[in-house]
């Protein structure tokens, strides 16, 4: 895939990203970081949907370089993350649909490097409750556990939910049993049904009825109106929908993946991070996104293996993580904890806008990983 220019900046941007990395795990230890406002990533509650970015990026560092002098301290530090998420499955009200988010980048990481039966047996336990948020009258995942006056949410379901399915395809093919399989295939269906516009747009929030199961109405979610179309929202779908083509080999999700891929590249065009709507009046945009083309970059890369244009979906990958690494990188600076700035939370209530963000670093090395020959956590 690489030449050999391209190689060199490859090398140096993913090494850059590791020494960043172990420094950064010096002083984050094992809290759960979520955005870097003033260079210095905060600290959040485990349960926040966010947990498992952190020791999803110490996995991927470590896994590179086992015998790196920092890969004990690392291995440790996501363990203890590993041990305090554990607790969170204790509690209904603290476990919700990003169930896969949290669990494929700890227990489960720990399994498939370690052999860790403990993170086995907590990856499983994650996704019994992930199925058990399934609507069978809608066939969907429930999102969120909170109320909310503008929608019914025990009705609600999100495009970040296609993230997630990869924790029942892996509980599917650990247990030998194919209702996780079938629920997620089911969920994925509808997404792609209900979320799914005709020019691969995409809709952040579906609300259906909770007690009939029918669509009601689109929400904005964190895009701008709904009918707009959120950047991040475009990135997980394809990334999401490609991700369950890779595991079911089902032709219908391959199809969603590149239409939501193709409209992600053209209203990118030959920028490298999109404005955080891509619909967004020009009043609002004044907002990035590098997280969410570090999520599509990493998905690009995974229709690269899968689908009939893979050259071309590989040549763009490589165009926006290249750029990333070249124009939004703040490289060694000891004045950014950050891998990738201008990252954008949620614009709509103002918070975290152009900022380092988590999930936007560990999709950021995921792609790197990729890129360099490696398989991405989910």
């Amino acid at each position: 895939m690489n030449t050999s220019t391209s190689a060199t900046w490859l090398e140096e941007a993913w090494q850059q990203g590791v020494h960043k990395t172990i420094r950064n795990a010096k002083r984050i230890q094992d809290t759960f970081p979520h955005i870097s406002p003033q260079g210095v990533y905060d600290k959040n509650a485990p349960e926040w949907w966010t947990a498992g970015f952190w020791p999803g990026l110490l996995w991927l560092v470590y896994r590179d370089d086992p015998q790196h002098e920092s890969a004990a301290d690392l291995r440790h530090i996501a363990a203890s993350c590993e041990r305090q998420l554990e607790d969170c499955l204790r509690d209904p009200d603290l476990v919700d649909h990003d169930l896969g988010f949290i669990w494929l980048l700890s227990g489960v990481a720990s399994y498939r490097q370690m052999g860790s039966e403990d993170g086995r047996r907590r990856g499983m336990l994650a996704a019994n409750l992930l199925a058990a948020r399934f609507h069978v009258r809608g066939e969907f995942i429930r999102a969120w556990n909170f109320g909310s006056s503008m929608m019914d949410t025990r009705g609600v379901a999100i495009i970040d939910s296609m993230m997630n399915l990869p924790l029942l395809y892996w509980a599917s093919e650990q247990s030998g049993d194919p209702r996780f399989r079938w629920l997620a295939e089911a969920h994925a269906d509808t997404v792609a049904r209900e979320f799914v516009r005709a020019d691969g747009s995409i809709c952040h929030v579906v609300e259906f009825d909770p007690h009939t199961g029918q669509k009601l109405r689109e929400h904005g979610g964190q895009g701008h109106a709904p009918r707009s179309a959120w950047a991040r929202g475009t990135a997980w779908a394809l990334h999401g929908f490609a991700l369950s083509f890779r595991y079911t080999g089902e032709a219908r999700y391959l199809e969603t993946a590149e239409r939501a891929a193709d409209f992600f590249l053209a209203m990118l065009g030959e920028d490298i991070v999109p404005v955080w709507d891509f619909r967004a009046p020009a009043e609002h945009q004044a907002a990035w996104d590098s997280s969410a083309a570090a999520i599509a970059a990493s998905g690009l890369f995974e229709l690269a293996k899968l689908s009939p244009r893979g050259q071309i979906y590989a040549a763009a990958g490589e165009r926006i993580v290249r750029g990333l690494y070249e124009r939004y990188s703040p490289a060694e600076s000891v004045a950014e904890e950050g891998l990738i700035i201008q990252g954008t939370v949620h614009y709509p209530e103002g918070r975290g806008i152009n900022v380092p963000i988590i999930y936007g670093d560990y999709f950021y090395m995921e792609a790197l990983a990729k890129l360099r020959g490696n398989e991405g956590l989910f």
